[in-house]
This record gives structure tokens, C-alpha cells and sequence, in this order.
């Protein structure tokens, strides 16, 4: 994890901004989180070409999934008041100034991959493919239209697993795709590194529903309880606690079995995995 780390804001153009601008941007970018989906694109890079990857391209994960977080925070979305440990962008200054900044770290993701050193033209234009249908209708924007529609309804287990194959899972597994083009892997690498994703996106839902019954707010750095307040669909409620923990190893297992071809040196994405699960925040 501390290989991949890295300051989303040094992919902004502070200096040039609109000042008042600039600190909002600052405020929003200073706590980057766990950086999961960073790690794993380095990680999969790494596990195809020992070696260092070009980190821009990596950041554009990091501005879309922020720009994510501050758009599902908002009052119209999941209206929840702190993110990262601190009152959500739309608290510290106002829900239009939300909008709009979220709005342009997305469209600087997409201005950091067309612009990104050392990597072809196709490979650019694959991964801008990969990551706009990961954020899109069929990624991040469908899985949380279908959670808003979710909330005080009955969901099977089939369903809440598509609804967060989209949610979650797209990004996770568009991480992975990314990583994965730019160390040019071949067709059998990549469908390996997205079927491990595909688990590990769905292990990584179940963790997060787990610890909205059993997290502490002040090391989830959100609000604890707010799925059950709002009596969304989770796998606590479909498979109850204790089923819910079950279903996390099985999604663990089968993600680490996903990555056979690779021998060792997939372990750092094994370790990943194993963090995600049994991560506590």
C-alpha cells in the first residue's frame, strides 16, 4: 500500500485556479483515504512488469473516486455530514461549491489520462474507455441511481450484489484494467486481474455494510449506522451478521484464487485483498 502513495492535489493546477477555488479543491483532496483503488492499479501493473509505474494515470482514480464521494455525500444523495474524518465538503462550505468541484476532478481525470506520459495512444484511449463506463451508467452513476431507488424495498441477494457490481465494483475493477494496460498485459492477464477484482469489489461492499453495524464512527471517519437508519439493502440485513462475515472470506478466497497464473508475484495484490477484508475503517 505505501508503495502507491501519492498526493491527488500534486495533479491539480492549484496555482492557476480561482483561489477560493483552490482551497475547496485543497480541503477535499488533503485526507486521500485508504487509496485502495491507487494500490490496486499499481499493483497489478507491478504484477505483470516489476518496476515503476507512471503515477498519473493513477491519480485519475483517485480524482474520480473523490469526486464520487463528494457528490454521494450531498443532501439529495446519501446526506451524510463527514467524510475522511471531517464535515463533508458540502458542510465545511456549501452544496453548489460541492457540485461544481466534483464535477471538475472528474473531468481532470480524464484530462490526466488523455495527457499521461510514456503510454501510446491506444493505450490512453483504452483506459479513458474503461474508466468513463466504470463511472457512468453502467458503473458508479447506474449502481447509485439503483441504491437510491433501493431504500425502504426488498432486494434479493442477486440483486444487491448487480446493484454493487456497479457501485463499487466497477471502479475497483477499472483500477485493476488500468494498471493492467499500461504494463501492456495480455487478454488472459487482464480477464485474471478482473475476475480478481470482480471479488474483491464485492468483498469489499460486504466489509463496508459489516462495518455500519459493528465500525466506530471516529475510525470509519463517517457516520456509522446510516444504511440501517436509512433501511437500505445490505448483505447484514439479506445474510445477517454473522453471514455477512462468511460471505467476506468466501469473496477473499476466490479473489486470491483468481490470481493462480501470476505465482508470487501477485502476493502484494494476496495482501490487498486480505486488507480490504479485514480492514476495520
Amino acid at each position: 500500500m505505501q508503495k502507491c502513495r501519492l498526493n491527488p492535489k500534486d495533479q491539480l493546477p492549484l496555482d492557476l485556479l480561482i483561489p477560493d477555488l483552490a482551497a475547496v479543491c485543497s480541503y477535499a483532496l488533503e485526507e486521500s483515504g485508504k487509496q485502495v483503488r491507487p494500490a490496486l492499479a499499481y499493483l497489478a501493473f507491478s504484477t505483470i512488469t516489476p518496476g515503476s509505474i507512471n503515477l498519473v494515470p493513477v491519480s485519475a482514480l483517485e480524482l474520480i473516486h473523490t469526486y464520487s464521494l463528494i457528490h454521494d455525500d450531498l443532501p439529495a444523495m446519501d446526506d451524510d455530514d463527514m467524510r475522511r474524518g471531517k464535515p463533508s465538503l458540502h458542510k465545511a462550505f456549501d452544496e453548489a461549491t460541492a457540485i461544481l468541484v466534483g464535477d471538475g476532478l472528474q473531468a481532470r481525470a480524464f484530462e490526466l489520462l488523455a495527457d499521461a506520459p510514456d503510454l501510446s495512444v491506444e493505450q490512453k484511449v483504452r483506459m479513458i474507455k474503461v474508466l468513463a463506463q466504470a463511472s457512468g451508467f453502467e458503473g458508479m452513476v447506474g449502481g447509485q441511481y439503483i441504491d437510491i431507488q433501493a431504500v425502504d424495498s426488498d432486494m434479493t441477494l442477486e440483486e444487491l450484489q448487480a446493484m454493487h457490481e456497479m457501485k463499487t465494483g466497477a471502479l475497483v475493477r477499472a483500477s485493476l484494467a488500468l494498471g493492467g494496460i499500461a504494463a501492456n498485459g495480455t487478454d488472459e492477464q487482464l480477464a485474471a486481474l478482473d475476475e480478481y477484482g470482480k471479488h474483491i469489489g464485492l468483498a469489499f461492499q460486504v466489509v463496508d455494510d459489516i462495518l455500519d453495524v459493528e465500525g466506530d464512527a471516529e475510525a470509519l471517519g463517517k457516520t456509522a449506522g446510516k444504511d440501517a437508519e436509512a433501511n437500505k439493502p445490505t448483505y447484514v440485513k439479506l445474510l445477517g451478521l454473522d453471514g455477512a462475515k462468511a460471505e467476506a472470506k468466501r469473496l477473499l478466497q476466490a479473489a486470491i484464487d483468481a490470481l493462480e497464473m501470476f505465482g508470487d508475484s501477485a502476493d502484494q495484490l494476496r495482501d490487498l485483498a486480505r486488507y480490504i477484508v479485514e480492514r476495520d475503517r
